[in-house]
C-alpha cells in the first residue's frame, strides 16, 4: 500500500486524577498520512506533543477521538479501536518503534535483546543472532559487549542496542523517537545511512530528531506539531 499510515482528527488529553480530575489538553485535530519510502519528521518546540503523537501511534497512549489507520496484512485497521491482541500482532509484524530508552530484562545479553524480535516472528535463532551481530558491528558496538546485559552499558552503547533491535525487522512502518540523541558523530552517520536504506526498501518512517544536521539529512517532510497543539487553544 503506498500510504500505510493515515492519522485523522486525533485528539489527546491527560486527566490528572490526583488534581481533582484536571484535564490537560495535549493535541487536537492531528491529521497527516505517511507514504511508503519516505521519512517524515515531527517538528516544533519541546513540549508541543511530538513524543505523545508517537506513543499514540504505537498504542501506548489511548486517544480521545479520531482514527489511526494502519495497513496490516492487506487490510486497514484502526489502531485506536483495535483489541490488545490486534495491537500486539501489528507491533510484531507491521509497526516498529525505536524509543529514547532501552528497556530490557535483567541479565539478558545484548545480542539476545537485538535478535528477539526476529525470533518472535519465527526466525531461526542462529539466523537471528547472525543478523543481530551484523547490526551491532555496523553500529560499532565492541564485540566484547555483545554477550553482556545492556544495563551495564553507557547511554550511547544502550542506544545502539536499541537501534539495532528496532532495525533488525522489516516492519513496513517505523517510529523513531530521538534515535541519535546519545550517539557520537560517527554513529549518527551510521543511523542516517540505515534510515536511507530503509527508505529505499519502502519503509515508511516517522521520527523526532532534535539534531538539526540529522534532521536535514533524513527528512523528506516536516510535520509541524505546533499546528495541532491543544495547549495554545486552551490558554
Amino acid at each position: 500500500m503506498p500510504t500505510p499510515l493515515v492519522v485523522s482528527e486525533v485528539r489527546k488529553s491527560f486527566t490528572m486524577h490526583l488534581r481533582g480530575g484536571l484535564v490537560l489538553p495535549v493535541v487536537d485535530n492531528v491529521s497527516f498520512s505517511l507514504k511508503a519510502g519516505e521519512c517524515a519528521v515531527l517538528g516544533g518546540p519541546s513540549g508541543v506533543g511530538k513524543s505523545s503523537i508517537l506513543k499514540m501511534l504505537y498504542g501506548n497512549y489511548a486517544i480521545d477521538a479520531g482514527q489511526i489507520l494502519i495497513e496490516h496484512q492487506g487490510r486497514l485497521i484502526d489502531l485506536a479501536s483495535a483489541s490488545p491482541r490486534e495491537v500486539i500482532e501489528i507491533r510484531r509484524t507491521t509497526l516498529g518503534y525505536v524509543s529514547q530508552f532501552l528497556r530490557t530484562l535483567p541479565r539478558v545479553a545484548a545480542i539476545d535483546v537485538v535478535a528477539e524480535p526476529l525470533i518472535a516472528r519465527g526466525e531461526a535463532a542462529a539466523t537471528a543472532h547472525d543478523k543481530a551481530a551484523e547490526l551491532l558491528g555496523k553500529l560499532n558496538l565492541p564485540e566484547a559487549l555483545w554477550r553482556l546485559p545492556p544495563a551495564t552499558f553507557s547511554g550511547g552503547e544502550q542506544q545502539r542496542v536499541n537501534i539495532a533491535r528496532g532495525f533488525i525487522t522489516d516492519h513496513k512502518i517505523l517510529l523513531l523517537d530521538e534515535p541519535t540523541a546519545s550517539l557520537d558523530a560517527a554513529n549518527r552517520a551510521v543511523v542516517v545511512d540505515m534510515i536511507a536504506q530503509r527508505k529505499k526498501a519502502g519503509t515508511a518512517l516517522l521520527g523526532i530528531f532534535h539534531d538539526d544536521d540529522v534532521r536535514a539529512r533524513v527528512a523528506d517532510r516536516i510535520i509541524d506539531v505546533s499546528a495541532f497543539s491543544a495547549r495554545k487553544t486552551a490558554a
